[in-house]
């Protein structure tokens, strides 16, 4: 099955080879990106990490580099002397992980999961543990760290109905995998009744909730809300709404709504987070069809930024968590088409009256909480998400009573992270006492 695994990770590879040729050329920062998914780390990194018994995690993109923040701070206040480094795949994990995780003396691309090169990368920092976050299982990877010594551990553990599923196919390999894990903190019971169906060893699987619950790095200061609100343009006497995370094919719905908001409430504003800022220009032109002035948020400067632009469209990297804080009421995308929904807990620590479409399998046990708490509402087409808005609008009291509702929850679920920062504790004395 390795084998099997293997050729075909060679062939995308090589398939993949014109694809890395032209993004040399045309994106940003790519050419340090593919060295280091190719094994050439940073200098200044490795000697701050490599062979001194560091911490490695490892949180493939924005979501899971949200849910190791507090981790991280967790960590470095029980193992304050403990060198911490941090691996991602995308570019956006990497920019969110630079902007968020200050307290990580490295910050890199994961090495491809080739023969040899996940061994060699792996022997080149030799961690004193690996910590995947969330569902990051990579054979070759975690091959190399048994055949090195180095225990994995699984924080804020997910496993979704589609991953169970794709997993089953690779019985033997996923055997290999979950055998070299000493610990499952998994974010629900569900999640640790699939890790348990899919070979975990129950002894090793617990329950610590999801960390991001914990996560803080979007709280904005009264000073820190107006300077924000002053620089996008919004009208403090108008109702902000803010839509995150939004895909193809759900702005049409949205845009629609928000007409019949604005035919309502006149100086309404509304702010577009597509999940995939190179949408922008995009939406821009979208949001014309539909009567709009939008503006890209990286032009709202000068002269645009001293007015109050009808529609923002967000085209940056990690401001999403902080522009929440500035609306009236939230949409989060993803779930009005079938894409399984986004993060409505960055809303909910805001204290918003949150809105979701049907479509949130990817965030099941989040959805379920926050709805069964009455904190946020789930809309199944654009009359219902447009009456929906007008109704909070119209009855702030309901809107109010909704926020606190989730902001109560976002409190009193708090502390997966420390959990899971006293488990890697107890689990390297563990290994100290017996060698």
């Amino acid at each position: 099955m390795y084998l099997i695994y293997n050729i075909l990770a060679v062939i995308l590879l090589i398939l993949a080879l014109p694809v890395f040729a032209v993004r040399l050329v045309r994106e940003r920062g790519f050419g340090e990106r593919l060295k280091q998914s190719l094994g050439a780390l940073p200098q200044e990194t490795l000697l701050k990490v490599a062979q001194k018994d560091a911490i490695w995690l490892h949180a493939a993109s924005v979501g899971e580099i949200v849910a190791t923040s507090p981790i991280v701070k967790e960590i470095r206040r029980e193992l304050p002397d403990t060198p911490i480094v941090v691996s991602v795949v995308t570019a956006g994990g990497y920019d969110m992980a630079k902007r968020i995780i200050p307290e990580a003396d490295g910050i890199i691309f994961f090495p491809l999961d080739l023969p040899y090169l996940s061994y060699s990368v792996l022997a080149k920092i030799r961690p004193q543990v690996f910590m995947m976050v969330e569902t990051e299982l990579w054979p070759n990877f975690l091959k190399a760290a048994r055949a090195l010594n180095i225990p994995a551990m699984m924080v804020n553990g997910r496993i979704s109905d589609k991953s169970l599923s794709r997993y089953s196919y690779f019985k033997r390999v996923l055997a290999d995998m979950l055998d070299t894990v000493v610990k499952f903190c998994m974010q629900s019971s569900i999640d640790a009744k699939y890790i348990i169906k899919l070979g975990a060893d129950p002894a090793r699987v617990v329950v610590t909730g999801n960390t991001k619950f914990d996560q803080n790095y979007t709280e904005l200061s009264p000073d820190d809300k107006r300077m924000m609100a002053r620089s996008l343009g919004l009208n403090q006497d108008a109702p902000v709404i803010v839509a995150g995370s939004t895909h193809r094919g759900e702005e049409e719905i949205l845009f629609s709504a928000f007409s019949r908001v604005r035919a309502s409430f006149p100086g309404a504003q509304f702010i577009v987070a597509p999940r995939d800022t190179l949408r922008a220009d995009e939406l821009v032109e979208l949001a014309a069809k539909h009567g709009f002035t939008a503006v890209r948020r990286t032009r709202l400067s000068g002269e645009e930024s001293a007015g109050h632009p009808q529609m923002i469209i967000v085209d940056t990297i990690g401001e999403l968590g902080k522009i929440y804080g500035l609306g009236d009421i939230v949409y989060v995308g993803g779930s009005l088409v079938p894409r399984g929904g986004h993060n409505i807990l960055e809303p909910a620590a805001h204290g918003k009256p949150i809105l979701i479409g049907p479509h949130m399998f990817n965030f099941k046990d989040t959805y379920a909480l926050l709805a069964e708490r009455g904190a946020c509402a789930t809309v199944y087409d654009g009359a219902g998400l447009a009456a929906t808005m007008l109704n909070l609008l119209k009855n702030p009291a309901i809107s109010a009573r909704m926020g606190r509702k989730a902001l109560d929850t976002i409190n009193e679920n708090r502390g997966a992270s420390r959990k899971s920062a006293l488990y890697l504790k107890e689990m390297l004395q563990k290994r100290r006492s017996v060698t």
